[in-house]
């Protein structure tokens, strides 16, 4: 994780940083890969659950375009706003505070997006498509709905860009970003200690996808820091092993094609019913 936001610092400042990036992850996602199958945290996550060709393609057509959409829109407007007096950013700051800074901001309106997909049920027929996943690991990271992937990029970026943000800590907070979520989803038997009250770490995040609302659903929202969900008490972390059976209690299509047409076809999924967040 350190060497990644290390050499992403580089990679901004050259003349490609999006094509380095893109290196860096892949780096990144392969090392990952490897201590998976080495030193999984439960060995029947390893087993083929016939969707990784769907994983795959929302990753590449979901959170991919979206992040284009959302990520560099956000970085080629701040100049401007820069440039029209609207610059509230403090940019006498050293650039790690500034990054620092990006990412407590950008969490409280990612919190809340995410938050808001768990309890508005028209929202959760959208977030229902990543935690329909029947196992945790690297591939399935980007396992979103364009929609919902849109909605939380944009209420974790617009107060940034209209704060003045300048474009290289914009870029590094949502490499950071790229780096948790990738992190957080391994199956890999990791330790954490302390930084598990700070930071969404696997095992922190490996809760908010069990199926029991006390200890997954309505709990860490977090997607990088963890300090709104201690702000409002939607914290929840235990010793105790986090369940290996996860996924949803509603009806999901297995294929990509069919997951993007879910949330438009909730009803007639579910038999008739009214889609609710009923499990995570």
């Amino acid at each position: 994780m350190a060497g990644a936001i290390a050499l992403t610092d580089r990679a901004i400042a050259s003349d490609h940083p999006a094509l380095w990036f893109n290196a860096i992850y892949l780096g990144l996602a392969v090392i990952l890969f490897v201590l998976e199958r080495w030193m999984p945290h439960e060995r029947a996550w390893l087993r083929n659950d016939g969707q990784i060709a769907t994983d795959i393609s929302h990753t590449l057509f979901n959170k991919g375009v979206a992040q284009a959409l959302i990520v560099f829109g956000a970085a080629m407007m701040a100049p401007h706003l820069l440039e029209g007096g609207g610059g509230f950013w403090p940019v006498h700051w050293p650039f790690a505070l500034q990054v620092a800074l990006g990412l407590v901001i950008a969490e409280f309106g990612m919190y809340w997006a995410h938050r808001l997909g768990h309890e508005w049920p028209l929202l959760w027929r959208l977030h229902a498509v990543h935690h329909s996943a029947p196992r945790l690991w690297i591939v399935n990271t980007g396992r979103f709905h364009f929609l919902d992937m849109l909605l939380s990029l944009f209420m974790g970026l617009a107060v940034l860009v209209a704060l003045g943000c300048p474009q290289n800590v914009l870029l590094m907070g949502s490499a950071i970003h790229a780096f948790f979520g990738i992190l957080t989803h391994c199956n890999i038997d990791l330790r954490f200690g302390p930084l598990n009250w700070l930071f969404n770490t696997p095992a922190v995040h490996r809760w908010h996808h069990s199926m029991n609302l006390d200890e997954g659903g309505n709990r860490n929202y977090g997607e990088n820091l963890m300090i709104y969900d201690h702000l409002f008490g939607t914290y929840f972390y235990s010793d105790r092993r986090p369940p290996a059976e996860i996924g949803i209690r509603e009806a999901m299509p297995k294929n990509f094609l069919g997951q993007l047409a879910a949330p438009f076809r909730w009803r007639r999924l579910q038999g008739g019913a009214a889609g609710s967040p009923a499990a995570e």
